[in-house]
């Protein structure tokens, strides 16, 4: 994730900017001057109290390929293979997965020579004596093409899974309905001393509107014992006839003995310990810790209610706080990297397939019926709190922070169980409606569960606030 919006993300979501150039007509300078000057935004400071989150990531692995995100040339991307044997040691890391692991790569092309079609690999190796058995739990792979970067409403009900802005936001949302998409094996059985493609799926550029495509792919795993991963990148081979065909395991093994880091090279992080100049975060190549982070939300570690704010305020819990943006809690939530190349990322900011499994256990202690709402926001981004709160704008910041689809699960106010899947546009500092809304009796309680896949192309943090109106 970078602080900055590339070029080439400007040219994906088609913005354009015009700019006046050469001479003037008087026409013109009469109609610029009767423009009325845009009012200043209003900035709106949100009163309430802000808790760190509870709980913690848990030890799960991940294989965490995002760098370079804009791929050109051909090339490793992330090896965890032993690096004996291999032409370019430095780009094999040397981590073996066992039992539970998870699987995240998401990379985009343009305009490749001839719009060839790029294939994104991943290998699997057996280094035992004995076969292993690598299950797919679940699984989901979208081109950009498939699930395009839309504008939508702030919310949409997604019970069906038919909305999605991004190719990463909808594989994300369809593991977390437990979907393990046809194209995958429910296990991948892989002989003593051999590899196995895990996946080998194209991202085409020929006769699309403009050139531009790219791949997210998601995957919760589960080896029976030691396996090497890695993910590459290959243009197409070519038919006698011409047409492009897949590379076959041969030639995808070859790239991975003798090939050097796919190009170009995304931003260099900023060190941990920088103290000055601008921050970047790079994009991760490596191995992360922590596939989920499961908590309850209660007054105190003891305590088995969250008692509902006072009327008029809110208890909000942010997510995926970051260096940079903890919303004055002091919380970093990002996942740390296991193994990780010099010129990527520290850190796995954005924790993007980090599922959050939030539950609150509401409780009205007042002698009157509450009004009681539930929200998932993003207010602006702030490492400390500069006005005593969080702060939202009136006009938003018209570009999209976070996309992509919660669970919700709660009694409603008739007593009956719902489960809601609603998909979340969310503009930077837009001020929403509730996600949820109920009426508390005096004395009783409520118990709200939700559940978020991270969704890769959003923008941490975010908050989940519970409010009394």
């Amino acid at each position: 994730m970078q602080t900055k919006l590339s070029s080439l993300f400007i040219f994906l979501l088609g913005l354009t900017l015009t700019q006046t150039v050469g001479g003037t007509h008087p026409q013109n300078d009469f109609a610029l001057a009767q423009t009325p000057p845009k009012p200043e935004p209003q900035i709106i400071v949100q009163p309430g109290e802000i808790r760190a989150l509870p709980g913690k990531l848990d030890n799960i692995p991940v294989f965490n390929s995002n760098s370079p995100e804009w791929i050109k040339t051909e090339g490793i991307l992330l090896s965890t293979f032993p690096a004996n044997g291999k032409k370019t040691p430095t780009a094999h890391l040397n981590f073996p997965f066992q039992g539970r692991f998870d699987l995240f790569a998401h990379h985009y092309t343009h305009t490749p020579k001839d719009l060839q079609t790029l294939y994104l690999g991943v290998i699997v190796n057996n280094p035992g004596k004995k076969p292993v058995t690598v299950e797919v739990l679940q699984a989901a792979s979208y081109l950009m093409q498939d699930a395009p970067f839309v504008t939508l409403p702030p919310y949409l009900e997604n019970n069906d899974g038919k909305v999605y802005s991004g190719p990463g936001a909808r594989a994300v949302a369809d593991v977390l309905r437990g979907v393990r998409q046809a194209d995958f094996p429910a296990k991948l059985v892989i002989p003593p001393g051999q590899s196995r493609m895990l996946l080998n799926h194209a991202i085409p550029l020929r006769n699309l509107e403009r050139p531009v495509n790219g791949r997210s792919s998601f995957l919760r795993l589960r080896s029976s014992d030691k396996v090497y991963a890695a993910s590459l990148a290959m243009f197409a081979k070519k038919n006698a006839d011409g047409s492009d065909r897949a590379p076959t395991l041969a030639e995808w093994q070859a790239l991975l003995n003798n090939g050097n880091f796919a190009g170009p090279r995304d931003k260099t992080p900023t060190p941990p310990n920088a103290t000055s100049g601008a921050l970047i975060y790079g994009r991760v190549a490596g191995v992360s810790q922590g596939s989920q982070w499961q908590a309850t939300l209660t007054d105190n570690p003891k305590a088995t209610t969250l008692t509902i704010p006072q009327a008029g305020k809110g208890i909000s819990y942010p997510i995926v706080t970051l260096r940079g943006g903890r919303m004055g809690t002091e919380q970093n939530q990002t996942a740390k990297m296991l193994v990780r190349y010099p010129d990527t990322a520290y850190e796995a900011h954005g924790n993007y397939g980090v599922e959050y499994k939030l539950s609150l256990p509401l409780r009205n202690n007042t002698n009157q019926t509450q009004k009681v709402s539930v929200t998932l926001e993003t207010p602006l981004k702030e490492d400390k709190l500069s006005q005593g709160g969080v702060r939202f704008r009136k006009p938003s910041l018209d570009f999209p922070f976070f996309r992509g689809t919660v669970r919700l699960r709660y009694f409603d106010d008739q007593g009956q169980e719902k489960i809601r899947y609603v998909h979340l546009w969310h503009r930077t500092g837009q001020i929403l409606e509730p996600l949820v809304q109920f009426t508390m009796p005096p004395s009783t309680g409520r118990n709200v569960q939700l559940d978020v896949i991270y969704p890769p192309d959003s923008t941490p943090p975010q908050l989940l606030t519970v409010r009394t109106l």
